[in-house]
């Protein structure tokens, strides 16, 4: 029992801590919480729903959509959104943010539009199939999961550590006016971020409708806020803590639901980031700011 519910934990930790990394890149790059994200994640499970039930698409390919439709829209959100208010010059530092909310809650009714309210079903061949391992019943969903998960977030560590763009962007995250005086294209990387950023967010709500069997379009804003939670928990603009934040709400949440009441799963996993908080403001890996009053 317990060791299948660490699986679960896991699982669902692995998505929560893809859907926190979108959060953080942009807020990294450009200083803003993306109210948006949510929904272009929910946006991502439909696609991928759509793929699989209506084509007989396979996973891949469903993931392979997903992306580039999601990519799409974090394109459209800088360009339309995003871009024009950057810089302007009189605008309130939440300019970005309310615009990002109002392209949320379009996003919701355009959903509801197009493929109504309601769950979803999300089906898979292999939603059934499971393995036993000592008395512990694994199922292959969870470990195609966690292996997308696993391989996504590697993918994403190596690419900001070793690769020239994502050296480039993490420049642009520490100081944008030094990253330009430095020669990088720091508006090319912005918009590289929040289309990178979206991406992800389309592959964890094709793999939420995989553990879930299904999708809505209400789905995107409760996993919005828990995303948001997660970097405050991890450390604003920290990808490191966004991976950890994740799996330590999905490992809470589920342990919750298996030895508690269900009914309070999400109030005591957030009572446990207050805590956490409340003993680091900063988040696990965030850096304390200069002078800040205790």
């Amino acid at each position: 029992m317990f060791f299948e519910q660490l699986i679960n934990g896991i699982t669902l930790g692995s998505i929560y801590a893809i859907v926190a990394l979108g959060y953080t890149l942009v807020f990294g790059v450009l200083d803003i919480i993306n109210m948006a994200h949510g929904e272009i994640f929910m946006f991502g499970a439909f696609i991928g729903m759509l793929l699989i039930s209506h084509f007989g698409a396979p996973v891949l390919l469903a993931l392979g959509g997903a992306v580039l439709v999601t990519a799409a829209m974090g394109l459209l959100l800088e360009r339309l959104a995003l871009r024009p208010l950057r810089g302007r010059k009189g605008a309130s530092h939440l300019a970005s943010l309310i615009s990002t909310i109002g392209v949320s809650i379009i996003l919701e009714n355009l959903a509801h539009h197009l493929f109504g309210a309601g769950n979803k079903p999300f089906p898979t061949s292999f939603a059934d199939a499971q393995f036993t391992v000592g008395s512990t019943t694994v199922y292959l969903v969870q470990v195609i999961i966690l292996v997308i998960a696993v391989l996504l977030m590697a993918g994403l560590s190596a690419w900001l550590k070793k690769a020239k763009a994502g050296k480039a962007l993490r420049a642009t995250a520490e100081n944008l006016e030094t990253a330009s005086l430095l020669g990088i294209n720091t508006g090319r990387i912005i918009v590289s971020t929040v289309v990178v950023a979206s991406a992800m967010g389309g592959i964890a709500g094709v793999l939420v409708g995989m553990a879930f069997n299904y999708v809505n379009n209400q789905m995107g804003l409760p996993m919005g806020l828990k995303g948001l939670a997660i970097i405050i928990l991890g450390g604003m603009g920290s990808v490191n803590g966004a991976m950890a934040g994740g799996l330590i709400l999905g490992l809470a949440e589920t342990f919750v639901v298996a030895y508690g009441d269900s009914g309070y799963r999400d109030a005591i996993a957030f009572v446990a980031i207050i805590v956490i908080l409340l003993i680091r403001p900063q988040g696990l890996f965030g850096q304390a700011l200069p002078g800040a009053k205790r």
